[in-house]
């Protein structure tokens, strides 16, 4: 037993990985993962001065909390800094000693531990792992992560050029957060979801269908309060769960499943509420702009203008900037081209 028990015992209890994670791909991946094998704790920590684009901190605390778990990890912030009573967080061309202490300071003062190894890829290991020894009054050790035969994986700067191009070698959480969600909004009988499928099209990637046009007819027209919820939850799961190449189109959004159930029951569920204030990186109006086409499941050209009007009070409101699409479908997907060209 005491044999079985020295064999599990690892290298050292803690160790500590320092990067910017601007996005976290496998090369990062490979090196916490022999932390993991070789330390009981593994503190990760993140900071960039400046903030780099796409890869803002509350998107690299979640990256790491959702792929690393088990790991103790701190994305810095100037407020979180503030609130810890801490120094300025260095620039990143600040000289690597500033960084090596401040790190130290970081490690004592809010990880509250002192590593006993520190993990990298590169030489610079070295100076740090002495900083901090230096600083911590005990040894620790720089493990350098050896190379294995696959190819080493791109400098951020070469990803967050062509994140696209990178996928492979980022997680699913990770490439999630590159994707540019196209959201199509309209009153019935506005070409909504005939432009979505064309705009996949176009766009040479994949579109999720409205989830409440195909429950309302699982259900034969008969939808409670809680069916509404029902459809916001899974419009949202099967948009995160598609797999789109750089964009992906989305045909309603909860905010939709919002002026239903607002309309039918007076009132919505807090979660609805939440659901409905989504994040796209583009929201599409499609204009009213054409005769109201009867399907036998609309209500009328009364209740189109009603909802078509709620739309824009609500972007409005919620100060949500959208572009107003209007003619032949053609038409419509020139004018969302033209736009999405002058974001690039």
């Amino acid at each position: 037993m005491a044999q079985r028990a020295e064999k599990a015992m690892k290298r050292f209890a803690t160790g500590l990985i320092v990067g910017k994670f601007a996005p976290l791909h496998c090369g990062h991946e490979r090196l916490i993962n022999a932390a993991l094998a070789q330390c009981d704790t593994v503190l990760l920590l993140s900071y960039s001065v400046p903030e780099l684009p796409g890869c803002e901190p509350e998107k690299r605390q979640r990256w790491l909390q959702q792929r690393f778990p088990q790991c103790r990890s701190i994305v810095l912030t100037p407020e979180r800094v503030t609130a810890w009573q801490l120094p300025a967080i260095p620039h990143n061309e600040d000289s690597a000693d500033s960084h090596r202490h401040y790190v130290a300071t970081v490690c004592e003062q809010v990880f509250q531990q002192r590593p006993q190894a520190v993990f990298s890829g590169e030489d610079y290991g070295d100076g740090f792992a002495a900083v901090l020894s230096e600083r911590f009054k005990q040894p620790v050790t720089h493990v350098r992560l050896q190379r294995g035969a696959e190819p080493d994986a791109p400098s951020g700067t070469l990803i967050r050029a062509d994140v696209h191009r990178h996928r492979a070698i980022l997680a699913d959480e990770v490439y999630r957060d590159f994707i540019f969600r196209i959201c199509l909004l309209g009153g019935e009988s506005t070409g909504k979801s005939t432009l979505s499928k064309a705009l996949a099209e176009a766009l040479n990637t994949t579109f999720v269908a409205e989830f409440g046009r195909e429950y309302w007819e699982q259900k034969q027209g008969e939808l409670g309060y809680h069916d509404l919820l029902h459809i916001a939850r899974t419009q949202v799961q099967r948009e995160e769960a598609a797999q789109p190449a750089q964009y992906l189109v989305c045909d309603t959004s909860p905010l939709t499943t919002l002026f239903y159930t607002l309309h039918q029951f007076g009132h919505a569920p807090p979660e609805l509420h939440h659901l409905a204030e989504r994040d796209y990186a583009l929201i599409v109006l499609c204009d009213a702009d054409f005769d109201f086409v009867q399907d036998g499941t609309r209500q009328g050209e009364d209740f189109r203008r009603l909802q078509q009007a709620w739309y824009e009070r609500e972007l409005t409101r919620r100060k949500l900037p959208f572009i107003r699409v209007l003619g032949p479908v053609s038409e419509r997907i020139t004018q969302i081209l033209t736009h999405l060209a002058t974001l690039h």
